[in-house]
């Protein structure tokens, strides 16, 4: 590798991927990670089971899953919203009777 790559400031989640998939594969180790990039291998370590356990969450939750997921708090927040609204011109209500009833 290259100064520059040795000198990374911030690891994003592509890079962070891509080292995890080199450990993973074989092509690198978690020493020679943290020697290159001036990293404690308790951090690289992390990243590797971060990176497992993203894969077996997954493998787990099957799309339709997610659809369901997402449209059962589309139709909380729906539903809260509806109920905001009649508070709000409930309020709007009351306050223009107590203005009639301060007239």
């Amino acid at each position: 590798m290259d100064k520059q790559e040795n000198k990374i400031k911030r690891w994003t989640a592509k890079r962070k991927t891509q080292v995890v998939l080199d450990i993973l594969k074989g092509k690198t180790t978690v020493a020679e990670v943290s020697r290159q990039h001036d990293l404690t291998p308790g951090d690289v370590e992390r990243w590797v089971e971060e990176g497992i356990q993203g894969m077996e969450n997954n493998f787990r939750t099957r799309p339709r899953d997610l659809r369901e997921q997402y449209e059962r708090k589309l139709a909380e927040a729906h539903a809260a919203l509806g109920e905001k609204e009649l508070e709000l011109k409930a309020i709007k209500k009351w306050q223009r009777l107590l203005d009639e009833e301060e007239s």
